[in-house]
């Protein structure tokens, strides 16, 4: 019972973990490699089967990733988001399900947007030498570049996360 409820807690920690390190990812070097998106998807599957989620909830979940990532794919080929961002947004959805969809949608917006503008005023600021020596800063404070959304991504997945069905799969 005990190793059960480990391993159970430790396929908890899976996703937050995945979706830090895709945001950290992003931030340093503006990408968000495939095998982020594929661990998550892989050990939403694992957590899923050894919580004991229904294969009727698994499905639905599958359901949700798999509309992300065909919006996502739309967005991307639209030039509006990057390939990574719409490939960890499905993997988000696939762990949020249906019932945590509508609210990491609508906060990945809200951060997104809040980020978008930080970003533009530290565009504004002067850096000091130092600073910008830094590749990251530099990419990061170049006008050209475009916007890390893979952080608002996994702010907007690990607030929604605590409302998911995880919680009460998890005890």
């Amino acid at each position: 019972m005990v190793l059960a409820n480990l391993i159970g807690y430790a396929a908890f920690l899976a996703f937050p973990l995945a979706m830090l390190y895709a945001a950290l990812s992003d931030l340093l070097t503006m990408t968000i490699a495939n095998r982020i998106s594929l661990f998550l998807a892989a050990a939403f599957v694992a957590a899923a089967f050894l919580v004991g989620m229904d294969l009727s909830t698994i499905g639905f979940h599958v359901l949700a990733g798999a509309v992300v990532l065909l919006a996502g794919f739309g967005l991307f080929a639209a030039g509006w988001i990057g390939g990574g961002d719409a490939k960890v947004a499905s993997a988000a959805a696939l762990w949020l399900g249906w019932g945590g969809l509508g609210e990491f949608l609508v906060l990945s917006s809200i951060f997104g947007a809040v980020l978008a503008i930080v970003l533009l005023n530290f565009r504004k600021v002067v850096l000091p030498v130092a600073v910008v020596r830094q590749e990251w800063v530099a990419r990061l404070h170049h006008p050209e570049t475009g916007i890390p959304y893979g952080i608002a991504l996994a702010v907007a997945a690990l607030a929604a996360y605590p409302h998911s069905v995880w919680l009460g799969l998890v005890s």
